[in-house]
């Protein structure tokens, strides 16, 4: 396993210094540069213009900004942006990565654990009018063009009904004497959110070998605890209602990245959990007494969960890149409108900072998951 985990981390170093390469020649290939913005600006004259370039280091030659690209992100110096000069790239997508991670991390989670749960009924209940209808559904979502969705789903909930609020992440009025940042807020909900991950899972490890009805009583009374206990804390802190306000504005936003993805998750297990029922441990468990149920989740369902699992793991960095459609249409401020923006104003630095953050996060969760695939299936070997 060492020797295997040594070659995937030079493998990963080739890759990092190839995909670099090509994303840097994709950006710089543009037509002009961030100086033409100021083309219909009296104010900013050709020779302003100039000197903006040889500011920016514009004026030198693409294989010497590409060597000192690759110099400075060895030293974790990701530059400075054009667009929000003098500001470093890293301030940038420290700012902005909390406010995508919070969004679509949450959106993620939750989409995956539909997607997994109903997936594991469809391949349990095969025929019926269950499995036609929501097999149905699920693709329609899955295929559904997504800012046209999310502006139905915002003139009838924030627009029509009033329930919910549109666009932006906060309430400037609210916010406006608030004692600390967004960021600060952003931050404490993520880490609360990964606390109550990390038990939730740990109590649904721990009871997985109880009993049908004892399991589904402990885990309802786990989760009332772990989800009331921190939402009673929130409530009663002095950001509590700024928590709220930032929650509040999540709903439309982790509504749509829900409902337009978790059909992925859906098929997968329903496909891979047929494909398990057809094995013969499946039949040696049935034939061993145990109940529909125990064959079900702690044997079948289990040994599908391995692709949907690396699957998620594979998807979860590139949250960090956030949904370009959907923080667009939502305005929310985050690493996918960001990144977007930086293509826009061909600000190369913040693009490049943000996709090569991205291609870091992929290849290491590759990594993560052919290790943990090993732990979790005896059968797999690496040399």
């Amino acid at each position: 396993m060492g020797n295997y985990i040594l070659r995937r981390l030079f493998q990963i170093i080739l890759t990092l210094v190839i995909f670099q390469t090509l994303l840097f020649l994709i950006l710089d290939a543009q037509p002009g540069d961030i100086t033409l913005q100021y083309l219909t600006d009296p104010r900013v004259t050709p020779e302003i213009r100039d000197q903006m370039r040889i500011a920016l280091g514009l004026n030198k030659p693409p294989i010497e900004r590409y060597l000192q690209w690759l110099r400075n992100f060895t030293t974790g110096n990701l530059g400075i942006s054009f667009s929000h000069y003098p500001r470093p790239v890293l301030d940038i997508i420290l700012e902005r990565a909390p406010r995508t991670i919070v969004l679509f991390l949450t959106s993620t989670l939750v989409s995956f654990f539909v997607g997994f749960v109903l997936g594991k009924q469809l391949a349990w209940r095969r025929g019926g009018s269950f499995e036609y209808s929501m097999t149905m559904v699920g693709v329609v979502l899955y295929t559904i063009f997504t800012p046209w969705f999310a502006l139905i789903l915002i003139y009838l909930l924030g627009l029509r009904l009033g329930w919910l609020p549109v666009g932006k992440f906060l309430d400037p009025i609210l916010w406006r004497d608030a004692p600390v940042d967004a960021n600060y807020v952003f931050a404490r909900l993520g880490f609360t959110g990964f606390v109550l991950g990390v038990l939730v899972a740990f109590m649904w490890l721990s009871t997985a070998g109880l009993s049908p009805v004892r399991r589904r009583s402990l885990r309802i009374v786990g989760l009332l605890v772990i989800i009331g206990t921190p939402l009673g804390l929130w409530a009663l802190s002095d950001v509590g209602y700024l928590a709220g306000d930032m929650l509040e504005h999540m709903i439309l936003p982790v509504a749509v990245a829900t409902l337009v993805s978790f059909a992925g998750t859906m098929l997968m297990m329903r496909n891979t959990m047929l494909e398990t029922l057809r094995e013969d441990f499946v039949m040696a468990s049935r034939a061993k007494g145990l109940s529909e149920a125990e064959v079900r989740d702690k044997h079948a369902a289990r040994n599908a969960f391995l692709p949907v699992f690396t699957n998620l793991i594979i998807s979860i960095p590139f949250v960090l890149s956030g949904g370009i459609i959907t923080e667009t249409v939502f305005s929310w401020p985050g690493m996918g409108l960001t990144l977007l923006q930086a293509v826009q104003n061909e600000d190369i630095p913040l693009a490049m900072g943000a996709m090569t953050c991205v291609g870091v996060l992929a290849l290491f969760a590759h990594l993560f998951a052919d290790v943990t695939y090993a732990f979790l299936d005896p059968r797999i070997r690496y040399q």
